[in-house]
C-alpha cells in the first residue's frame, strides 16, 4: 500500500488534467481566503503601520547582518522547530500536523503533476502515505486530549463549534479519508465512497481558508520576525524596559511597587507555564 500510487489508478477513469486544475484551484482558494482575510482583519495594514510606529521609538539602527541572523532565528526557532510552544505534547503535535501537511501536499503535487499516468513514482507514494500519517496523528492527538475547549472546559471531544472548529476538523478529515482511498483500491464502491469524501474534505479545508485559522500560517512567522527586531532595536512596542523591581532606583522611579508590592516584590510565578489547564 505505501508504495502504490493511487493517483495513477485515479487516471484510469478521471484525466490527469483535470487533477492538476483542482490543485491549481485549491491553490486558487488559499490564495483568495488569505487576501480576504487579510482585508477582513486588516492584519497587513496593522503590521506595516506598527512597522512604521517602531521606526520612530527605534534606539538604535540594526545592520543587516543583525537582521539576517534575526531572521535566520525566527525560521529555526518558529518555523522549524516550534519553540513558542512550551508544553512538550502541544509541540510535538504542532510538529507533526505541520510536517505532516507539508510533505503531504507537497508529494500530492508531485504525483499530480509529475506521475499522474506512472505507476513507479519512486519514493514520492511513500511520502504521501507517511505524510498523511504524520497528519493524522498530529491533529488528532491535537483534537482529542489537547484542545483547549477539551482540556480546560471539559467539552466533549464529538462538540462541534461550526466555524472554529473547521480548520482542524478538515485537517484530520482530509488524510484519514486519503488513506482509506488508497488502502480500498479496486474497492469498488467502497473506493469512490471514500475518494468523494477525500476531495469534500479537501475542498472545505482549502475552500473556508477565510473563516479558518489557515492563513495564519503566513503571519506567524513575519509577526514573529517583526517582534524580534522591535526588542532588537529598542522599540520594544511601546512595553516598559524589563525592570528588577527590588531595585531602589527602580522603586524610587515608580513609588507604586513598594505601595502595592513591598519592598521585596515576590517572584509573580510561571504563569502559563505553571500547569495545564484542567480545572474544569
Amino acid at each position: 500500500m505505501l508504495s502504490t500510487n493511487p493517483f495513477y489508478e485515479l487516471s484510469t477513469f478521471i484525466s490527469p488534467s483535470i487533477m492538476q486544475g483542482y490543485v491549481i484551484l485549491m491553490v486558487l482558494l488559499v490564495i483568495g481566503g488569505t487576501i480576504l482575510d487579510m482585508l477582513h482583519k486588516h492584519s497587513a495594514q496593522y503590521f506595516f503601520e506598527n512597522a512604521k510606529r517602531a521606526q520612530k521609538d527605534a534606539k538604535r539602527t540594526l545592520s543587516g547582518g543583525e537582521k539576517a541572523s534575526l531572521a535566520m532565528q525566527t525560521v529555526v526557532n518558529e518555523v522549524l522547530t516550534s519553540s513558542e510552544f512550551k508544553r512538550a505534547r502541544r509541540r510535538i503535535s504542532h510538529l507533526f500536523t505541520m510536517y505532516g501537511f507539508v510533505i503531504f501536499v507537497v508529494s500530492t503535487a508531485v504525483l499530480i503533476f509529475g506521475y499522474a499516468t506512472v505507476a513507479d513514482a519512486g519514493i514520492w507514494p511513500v511520502l504521501w502515505h507517511l505524510g498523511a500519517l504524520m497528519l493524522c496523528f498530529g491533529g488528532y492527538w491535537f483534537w482529542f486530549f489537547i484542545r483547549v475547549d477539551v482540556a480546560a472546559e471539559g467539552v466533549k471531544w464529538y462538540n462541534f463549534n461550526g466555524r472554529g472548529d473547521i480548520f482542524i476538523v478538515g485537517l484530520i478529515t482530509m488524510p484519514t479519508f486519503a488513506l482509506l482511498w488508497s488502502a480500498t483500491l479496486g474497492g469498488g464502491s467502497l473506493n469512490m465512497l471514500f475518494f468523494v469524501l477525500f476531495i469534500a474534505c479537501s475542498t472545505v479545508l482549502f475552500g473556508s481558508v477565510f473563516w479558518s485559522k489557515f492563513a495564519h500560517m503566513f503571519f506567524k512567522p513575519a509577526a514573529a520576525y517583526q517582534k524580534k527586531c522591535l526588542m532588537a532595536d529598542g522599540s520594544r512596542e511601546n512595553l516598559p524596559a524589563d525592570y528588577d523591581l527590588t531595585d531602589p532606583a527602580v522603586q524610587a522611579k515608580f513609588p507604586d511597587i513598594p505601595e502595592y508590592m513591598g519592598t521585596n516584590p515576590p517572584n509573580m510565578g510561571p504563569g502559563i507555564n505553571a500547569e495545564p489547564p484542567s480545572h474544569y
